[in-house]
C-alpha cells in the first residue's frame, strides 16, 4: 500500500503539467480578496532533492523540468511556474524540486489556508519538517507566522476533504493526484468527488491522472465528465508513442471541475510550446476539451467535430427506433424493412403470403361518423 515514493518521479512531464496548472488555478483564485482554502489530499514530502538516490536512480526530472531550466523563450504562463523553481535554487544549479503544498505555499496569499494530508507515514514525517524550516527560514527574515495557515495531518485525504466542505469562506480549491498504484484509487477519486460536489458544488476541484494502457485509466475522463458539477476542462500531455508492451507512463492528464474561465485560453497557448519541448519523438502531442457535466456534451475546439460519440461502454441509441431504443451495429432502425421482404420470401420458399389485415367492420366506420357528426355539432375547438 505504501510502496509508492514520489521522489522517484519529481519534476517529470507530468509533474511540469500538474504544478504548472496549480499555478494557473491559485493565480485566478488570488484576484478575489476573499480568501480561500487550499485542500491538498495526497500531499507528499512537500520538497524533493533531484540529487538523492531515487531521483538519480529514475532520471525522470531530465525529460521534464531539467528540459525548461536553462530555456529564455517560455510562454508568460509557463515563467511563473519554471519562475517559483528557480526561486528555490537560488544558486542555479537545478537542486530542489517542489511539491503541490510548496507550490501552493509560495502562490497563495497570508490570509488562504493551506490544508495537506498524507497517509504515507515516511512523507508525513518529511512534510512536517520541511515546513517547519520553511517557516524557520521566514522568521529569520522577519515575517511572522500566521496561526493556524497551515495544517497537515498524517490522514485519509479522501475522508479528510468531507469535513472542510463546505469552508467558511465558501471559496476553495482542492487538488487530488494519488499514486493510483492501486486499481481502487480511480474509484476512489470519483466517489470522492462525487460527495464534495454534493457539499460545495461550487469549488475548484483538480484532478490529475496518469494516462496509461489499462482499463481504469482509459475509461476515468468519461466517468469523471458523468459528474454533477456545472463545467469540466480537460487537458492531456503525451510526450512519447506508447510502447509496444503499453508499459511507463507517456501521458498524464489535468481534470478540472469548474474551471476558470481564463484557463483554456491559457492552455492552447502553452500546450504546443511544451509539446515541442519536452516531446521525446513524433508521438508527442496534446489534447484539450471540455464541456458540462449536465449533458456529457464535449466541444473540443480545434479538434474533431464529428457526430458525438458515445461515452464509456454506451452504444448509441438510435433517434427512429423509438424511445431510448438501443440498436447493435449492423441492425436495421425500427421496423423500416422493406414490407415486401416477407412475402417475397415465402414466395422463394414455395409457401403461401401471410393474409392481409383484415379491414374495419361498418360497426367502426359508423362510429367515426358518429364521432365526427357530434364534433361538428359542437363547432370548432377553441385554441
Amino acid at each position: 500500500m505504501f510502496s509508492y515514493r514520489h521522489a522517484y518521479h519529481a519534476g517529470n512531464h507530468a509533474d511540469v503539467l500538474k504544478h504548472f496548472v496549480q499555478v494557473q488555478l491559485h493565480q485566478y483564485m488570488n484576484q478575489k480578496d476573499t480568501a480561500y482554502t487550499y485542500i491538498d489530499t495526497h500531499s507528499g514530502a512537500g520538497v524533493y532533492a533531484l540529487d538523492s538516490a531515487q531521483a538519480v536512480k529514475s532520471g525522470e526530472y531530465l525529460e521534464g523540468i531539467a528540459r525548461l531550466w536553462e530555456r529564455d523563450d517560455l510562454p508568460a504562463p509557463l515563467a511563473d511556474y519554471v519562475n517559483l523553481v528557480r526561486g528555490m535554487n537560488p544558486s542555479g544549479k537545478l537542486r530542489y524540486y517542489p511539491g503541490s503544498p510548496y507550490v501552493a505555499e509560495q502562490v497563495a496569499r497570508p490570509e488562504d489556508r493551506l490544508r495537506l494530508f498524507e497517509l504515507h507515514p515516511a512523507d508525513t514525517r518529511l512534510l512536517v519538517e520541511n515546513f517547519r524550516k520553511l517557516e524557520a527560514h521566514k522568521a529569520e527574515q522577519g515575517e511572522r507566522a500566521r496561526g493556524r495557515r497551515i495544517l497537515i495531518e498524517h490522514a485519509d485525504g479522501f475522508q479528510s476533504m468531507k469535513a472542510l466542505l463546505p469552508p467558511p469562506s465558501r471559496r476553495a480549491l482542492v487538488l487530488i493526484d494519488p499514486p493510483y498504484e492501486v486499481k481502487l484509487d480511480y474509484k476512489h477519486v470519483r466517489d470522492a468527488l462525487e460527495e464534495a460536489l454534493g457539499r460545495f458544488p461550487s469549488g475548484i476541484y483538480a484532478i490529475w491522472y496518469p494516462v496509461l494502457q489499462r482499463m481504469e485509466s482509459r475509461q476515468f475522463a468519461d466517468r469523471l465528465k458523468r459528474l454533477p458539477a456545472k463545467e469540466w476542462l480537460h487537458v492531456t500531455l503525451t510526450v512519447v508513442t506508447p510502447g509496444p508492451d503499453g508499459t511507463g507512463m507517456h501521458s498524464s492528464g489535468m481534470f478540472i471541475l469548474n474551471p476558470p474561465y481564463t484557463l483554456e485560453a491559457t492552455l492552447r497557448e502553452t500546450m504546443p510550446y511544451l509539446v515541442q519541448v519536452l516531446g521525446q519523438d513524433s508521438g508527442a502531442t496534446f489534447r484539450i476539451e471540455k464541456g458540462t457535466q449536465v449533458t456529457g456534451t464535449a466541444n473540443p475546439r480545434g479538434l474533431d467535430t464529428g457526430p458525438r460519440k458515445p461515452i464509456g461502454n454506451a452504444r448509441r441509441a438510435s433517434p427512429l427506433s423509438g424511445a431510448g431504443s438501443l440498436r447493435l451495429p449492423g441492425q436495421p432502425y425500427g421496423d423500416r424493412a422493406p414490407k415486401a421482404a416477407p412475402k417475397a420470401a415465402a414466395k422463394a420458399e414455395g409457401e403461401a403470403p401471410a393474409a392481409p389485415a383484415k379491414k374495419r367492420t361498418p360497426a367502426f366506420r359508423y362510429a367515426d361518423q358518429a364521432r365526427q357528426a357530434t364534433s361538428s355539432a359542437r363547432g370548432p375547438k377553441r385554441k
